[in-house]
């Protein structure tokens, strides 16, 4: 196992959940394949309490896969915001809100292509990929059913080459970013399985990220009290030195 601990943020703390901002290249949790450290793995190590919380996986090879109090997750080259429950209540309120799509999330990515509009909806349905089992899609290259999804953005800032978006996406589906921007001529930067040959050796072409740019930026939702809740996770180097780029 690789036992380098990358650091992870507690953006917010309290006795029932936590807010964390999870750093790039860190897997949510165990892929029953590969050992590597993981987020799963920061959380047991700080909040043994949470164990039992949430539900595990049950590989098809018969491994258990544990998913302390994670009510979500992150591909592991996304960076940013993650909620994880303390205990068995929290746990199944966060995730009845995520199921009713109650809780509003908000991505920044950099993509490649001059955006043209100001503000879009993308409503394309989305399947797994005839060609390709890692990959999903819209269209003709679907393989089986598909499922609705519905993805917003607006664009924050553009060049000829790059536009800066920030993105809410309406539904949950796997790879929905990823997918949708793609199916908009506008493929997120350094994401290999998805912007084919727009990725580049020369870095300076692709912002010099070394992963795909995409950050879950932000989170609201209504909380057990009632209360309002909207928390931040501050984007990492490698999007402070691609917002200069574009001159932000």
């Amino acid at each position: 196992m690789n036992l380098e601990k990358p650091k992870v943020e507690i953006i917010f703390e309290n006795e029932n959940y936590m807010v964390l901002n999870k750093p790039p290249f860190l897997s949510v949790h165990q892929d029953g394949k590969r050992k590597e450290y993981t987020l799963s793995d920061w959380v047991l190590e700080n909040y043994p309490e949470t164990e039992n919380v949430g539900e595990d996986i049950l590989t098809s090879n018969g491994v258990v896969i544990k998913k302390p109090g994670l009510v979500h997750r992150l591909d592991k080259n996304t960076s940013g915001i993650i909620l994880v429950a303390k205990n068995q209540k929290t746990y199944l309120f966060f995730k009845e809100l995520f199921q009713e799509r109650k809780i509003q999330k908000k991505y920044k990515a950099f993509v490649y292509g001059k955006s043209v509009f100001d503000k879009k909806i993308i409503t394309a349905e989305i399947g797994r990929s005839k060609n390709d089992f890692r990959k999903y899609t819209t269209g003709r290259g679907v393989r089986g059913k598909t499922r609705d999804a519905k993805t917003e953005y607006e664009t924050i800032a553009k060049n000829d080459k790059f536009s800066y978006l920030l993105v809410s996406p309406k539904t949950g589906r796997t790879h929905q970013i990823r997918v949708h921007l793609k199916y908009d001529n506008l493929p997120i930067v350094a994401d290999t399985l998805y912007a084919g040959k727009k990725v580049s050796e020369n870095e300076e072409e692709n912002l010099f990220f070394q992963r795909q740019a995409l950050h879950a930026y932000s989170l609201f939702f209504i909380d057990q009290n009632g209360e309002k809740k909207e928390f931040i996770a501050e984007v990492p180097q490698d999007f402070k030195k691609a917002e200069k780029i574009l001159g932000l």
